[in-house]
């Protein structure tokens, strides 16, 4: 089993019983989703904005705009953190003070590079789209490359990381169990609906393969 080094910046503080310092558990965590919030400064500002992404070893993948403020402030730091969540519960108790959420999140600290090859970069596309849809890039059309040009590609490498997960019931005060209050667990999930086709020809089309596999999968 594989951990990150444990250092001031990425150590739990609170809640230690819930850390995950384990690469592999990370790596499920970021797996299980397509949306990140990547924190950045801007004209003295802190601000985060959620980015679709997408995971290769021990790399994230993001990518915007050439003109994205975000994407050039943190290339110009060098450093930034990322950080997914998933919501599994809602954890409803006794008290309002013991209320709380089942969850998973990670959260990634690292270095960033700028992908300048257009290969390397149609090559992540790829990997960020089917990494929201798996197999869906092989369905598109080729890129033109005017596209390429205006899109900028970041790889950010993670150098340490931690997680906290919380998979458990109601936490209450011990002289709180016998009031006649309800509690326990509302489970939590995303879900898909069944496709809708665009106007125009994909009306008339047959819902693609991977797209029906991926409802089918997902829809409860």
């Amino acid at each position: 089993m594989k951990e990150y080094t444990k250092s001031k910046l990425n150590r739990v503080k609170r809640g230690q019983n819930r850390a995950v310092y384990d690469i592999e558990k990370i790596n499920e965590i970021l797996d299980a989703g397509f949306l990140c919030y990547v924190g950045y400064i801007y004209e003295g500002n802190p601000i985060s904005i959620p980015m679709a992404y997408a995971r290769k070893d021990d790399k994230i993948y993001l990518h915007g705009s050439t003109a994205n403020r975000m994407l050039l402030a943190i290339l110009q730091s060098k450093k930034t953190s990322i950080t997914v969540m998933h919501l599994d519960g809602l954890v409803i108790a006794r008290s309002g003070l013991h209320h709380s959420v089942n969850y998973r999140s990670a959260t990634l600290f690292g270095s960033l590079q700028k992908i300048d090859d257009d290969n390397e970069k149609s090559d992540i596309l790829e990997l960020i789209v089917n990494q929201m849809i798996p197999n869906h890039w092989d369905s598109l059309r080729p890129m033109h490359q005017k596209e390429l040009d205006r899109t900028l590609v970041v790889e950010f490498t993670i150098e340490t990381a931690s997680a906290k997960v919380r998979a458990e019931g109601v936490n209450d005060e011990p002289e709180d169990y016998e009031l006649p209050i309800w509690a326990g667990v509302i489970p939590v999930k995303q879900i898909a609906e069944y496709p809708i086709a665009d106007k125009g020809k994909p009306e008339k089309m047959n819902i693609p393969n991977h797209i029906l596999e991926y409802y089918h999968q997902n829809k409860s």
